[in-house]
């Protein structure tokens, strides 16, 4: 029986079992692992096609999956529903500059279309083409990407690394634990250009001040740096950390059901493009 005592005592206790929050995108929920592991034989399948069909299936794919299974904010989803086609545009034309000519098909009637000429000069439909597909593969592999990056944090990663792969804990953590350095660094950076402009520390304009200010905040930063690394291998010793095999996990990271649904589908969804790229070229 719990009563309003226990359930404010657990509630102030940090340690205590606390209820799964549930989540509204399906994504976040996911094993870190299974978002890994799904997407990756389309990016490696990405390497080796030449086509267009296949990378924009991919495109089309990961776009999908992240408005639907990922909570993005509206500068996200803004960016990934038009900052893509503008940069694979972009990207086909930079890609396609500097096609060469010579392995282009001539006899093709995408070869005898000039976009562009500059002197002896031209720039080909063809040409674009060739770019457009290179552009296709990069963008299907950064959203590919996505799908892990945008839904899983760090401290997810590595539980999930160090409970289903059996990654030694004392590299898992001691990995987490130096990123967790960079935003550290970034507020004391910020404290101590504060600090500057409260006393009045003005270096001028220009490269040599960049440099003059670079050199007055390297100093701070750096003895910053090594009192904070001292603290945390004192904070790790205290807490015998590395000093036994195993180590009792305060959050279980499992594979379920659902994980192996996803990359089961993910596959499946994967070699239908595949042969919808091959049946299109």
């Amino acid at each position: 029986m719990t009563t309003a005592g226990s359930t404010v005592a657990a509630s102030r206790n940090p340690y205590a079992e606390q209820a799964p929050v549930p989540t509204a995108r399906f994504l976040h929920g996911l094993n870190p692992l299974a978002k890994l592991a799904a997407p990756l034989p389309a990016m490696i399948l990405i390497l080796f096609t030449r086509d267009l069909a296949t990378p924009l299936g991919f495109v089309v794919l990961a776009l999908a999956l992240l408005l639907v299974g990922a909570r993005l904010r509206a500068p996200a989803v803004v960016a990934l529903l038009i900052g893509t086609p503008l940069g694979v545009a972009v990207l086909g034309v930079t890609f396609g500059v500097w096609v060469d000519p010579a392995r282009l098909d001539d006899a093709s009637t995408a070869a005898s279309i000039v976009l562009l000429e500059v002197g002896e000069w031209r720039f080909t439909l063809a040409a674009y083409l060739v770019g457009l597909a290179t552009a296709l593969r990069v963008a299907s592999i950064v959203l590919l990407s996505l799908i892990a990056g945008l839904t899983t944090t760090g401290p997810e990663l590595v539980r999930a690394l160090v409970q289903n792969l059996r990654v030694p804990y004392r590299l898992g953590y001691t990995a987490l634990a130096a990123l967790r350095f960079v935003p550290r660094f970034r507020h004391e950076l910020d404290v101590i250009r504060a600090a500057h402009r409260v006393r009045g520390i003005d270096t001028g304009r220009g490269p040599v001040a960049a440099v003059r200010r670079s050199i007055s905040y390297a100093i701070p930063l750096l003895a910053s740096a090594i009192r904070h690394a001292e603290r945390v291998a004192l904070a790790m010793e205290a807490r015998a950390f590395g000093a036994h095999h195993t180590r009792t996990e305060r959050t279980v990271s499992g594979w379920r059901l659902p994980d192996t649904v996803f990359v089961a589908a993910f596959w499946l969804v994967t070699a239908a493009i595949v042969w919808w790229g091959l049946l299109a070229a």
